[in-house]
């Protein structure tokens, strides 16, 4: 059941993403997604929820597969780890959190397609598009917080 709600969330964070284009660029909800996943279900739980929105995300785009799959795992796995290992959770954290989260995923996807295909944008452009993202998702993170431990 937990992996059906999952999908739902995942459907529906793409449409959401899909529709919404603030200044011609859209926010990268699915790396909220991905940084959810890794608060609420510990390191390795968060990881495979984060590779499986990257490979559908890899496999929506068209693109080859491989960036998105890469950098939403790392986002899974990192999320989990600053909340559980590093930090108190407190709003400010997690809207830095996200914010820092969803930079690393950009710049990741950014470099990868760069390297391995022909470069989406140029540099100057790719690095507004990847920071305006962050800004838009930062709000975001006010509202993530990981599970109570029992």
């Amino acid at each position: 059941m937990k992996y059906l709600l999952w999908a739902v969330m995942l459907f529906f964070t793409l449409i959401v993403q899909g529709s919404i284009s603030i200044f011609d660029i859209t926010p990268n909800l699915t790396a909220v997604l991905a940084c959810y996943a890794g608060i609420r279900e510990r390191e390795v739980k968060g990881m495979f929820f984060g590779s499986f929105i990257g490979i559908v995300e890899d496999s929506i785009s068209g693109a080859f597969l491989g960036p998105n799959l890469l950098s939403k795992g790392l986002i899974g796995y990192f999320s989990s780890l600053m909340y559980t290992r590093f930090f108190i959770w407190t709003p400010l954290l997690g809207a830095i959190s996200i914010f820092i989260l969803t930079l690393t995923d950009g710049l990741i996807v950014f470099l990868s397609k760069s390297l391995f295909a022909n470069i989406p944008v140029s540099i100057g452009a790719g690095v507004l598009i990847i920071i305006m993202q962050s800004l838009f998702n930062a709000p975001l993170g006010i509202f993530l917080r990981p599970k109570k431990e029992q």
